[in-house]
């Protein structure tokens, strides 16, 4: 059945027999028929012109079937058939390469330094004279990992084996520190290397942390070395009070020196004969020990006091305005001598640690007490109560005296 315009079929015997000026002829008869009847009325159709009636899904379907099936067929081979080229054979995959030793976990031999020092985690914040009352973690577990390290570990260090006692004289691959140093550097050699590793875009630069000159960042300092002269570290924390012991646990343990020294920035070189490939071994710690339990750091009653002379200081301490305040990250150069001179004038003084942490507040009074000397009478609410103590009044009382002319 043929279908035309404005809804309208004619049969098939139709289309064949008329011309096409008798198809348009008939066309517009039938259209103004149908505009001629009322609005009301719908458009009546013959019954002759039937409409044309769509395949619906399940035919269309079977004929597709019906069409791969005969082409799918093995009699019919159509002239230009697309022959598939043949693939050359893929060449055998390469046998799997044998890990490094260091990636085991335990590997087949444990590992072995000739440093003369003992292995910590941190070594500016911590010191071998104090003594642990107890362990957060077993201390059969070493934090080099299970046989990794021929140094046993007894939950604070790792002892040296070795018959040199000092660093400072076996220096690196064997060789003393003078040695590796040579020659002392000129001013306008120090002014080169301090210009070029100076600057805060310098991409030689370490940073030091709470942590400290802890081992892990003896490693990073010789990695450095291999492509620059020296190296830039910047030190932010608690760390900074005491900036003297930061650039002795330095070059103590590395083997270089400090060229350059700016409030908390420091400058490491490696020296004129440092070899890269002579650099000494250090097994990486895989993870960070627990901190030992010390003794306590504050007692209930000051030495030297009853209590309640040592509550009559606490709420005294309180009630003051603070001397200093620390933000947490900061640079605390100045600390010690601030409170130093505070000292000579007043008895108790208070720092506001606010936003700084109750482990670093505990870890600044430590530093405080032995630097000052003074005695930590309280931490609360972030808060810093330090008493300059009994010795500082007989050491003042005997100055006195001595300078009082005869």
């Amino acid at each position: 059945m043929g279908k035309l315009k404005f809804g309208l079929s004619l049969a098939p015997w139709a289309l064949q027999a008329a011309t096409i000026p008798q198809v348009s002829a008939q066309i517009n008869r039938q259209v103004v028929f149908h505009l001629s009847l009322p609005p009301t009325q719908p458009p009546m159709l013959p019954r002759k012109l039937l409409l044309w009636r769509r395949p619906t899904h399940a035919q269309a379907l079977a004929r597709r079937l019906l069409r791969s099936t005969s082409l799918s067929d093995t009699d019919d081979d159509p002239p230009f058939t697309r022959i598939p080229k043949p693939q050359p054979p893929r060449p055998p995959s390469p046998p799997p390469k044998p890990k490094a030793g260091a990636s085991k976990i335990r590997p087949d031999e444990p590992e072995s330094s000739d440093l003369p020092f003992d292995f910590r985690y941190s070594y500016s914040e911590t010191d071998p004279a104090w003594r642990p009352i107890g362990f957060r973690e077993p201390t059969r577990f070493s934090p080099f990992g299970p046989g990794r390290l021929d140094r046993p570990w007894d939950g604070v260090a790792a002892a040296a084996r070795g018959d040199c006692g000092d660093a400072k004289e076996c220096g690196v691959g064997g060789r003393s520190r003078e040695e590796v140093l040579g020659e002392p550097l000129s001013e306008v050699e120090v002014a080169e290397l301090v210009e070029r590793y100076r600057h805060s875009d310098c991409s030689r630069q370490i940073n030091l942390g709470k942590g400290g000159v802890t081992h892990n960042m003896l490693d990073d300092i010789h990695n450095h070395w291999k492509r620059a002269e020296a190296v830039r570290i910047k030190c932010l924390g608690v760390p900074t009070i005491d900036m003297d012991n930061i650039c002795f646990h330095l070059e103590d343990k590395t083997g270089g020196k400090i060229i350059h020294r700016n409030i908390n920035i420091l400058i490491l070189y490696r020296g004129r004969n440092y070899d890269p490939t002579q650099r000494p071994v250090i097994p990486l710690m895989l993870w960070k020990p627990l901190a030992p339990i010390y003794p306590r750091l504050v007692q209930n009653v000051a030495e030297g006091l009853t209590f309640e002379e040592t509550k009559e200081l606490r709420n005294r301490g309180l009630n003051s305005s603070p001397l200093m305040k620390l933000t947490r990250n900061g640079v605390y150069v100045n600390v010690v001598d601030r409170v130093r001179e505070a000292f000579k004038t007043v008895e108790v003084v208070r720092l506001d640690c606010s936003h700084v942490g109750t482990s670093d507040c505990k870890k600044i009074g430590v530093k405080l007490r032995d630097l000052v000397p003074c005695v930590p009478l309280l931490f609360k609410d972030e808060q810093i109560i330090l008493w300059r103590g009994k010795i500082n009044q007989e050491n003042s009382d005997s100055a006195q005296s001595d300078s009082k002319p005869l």
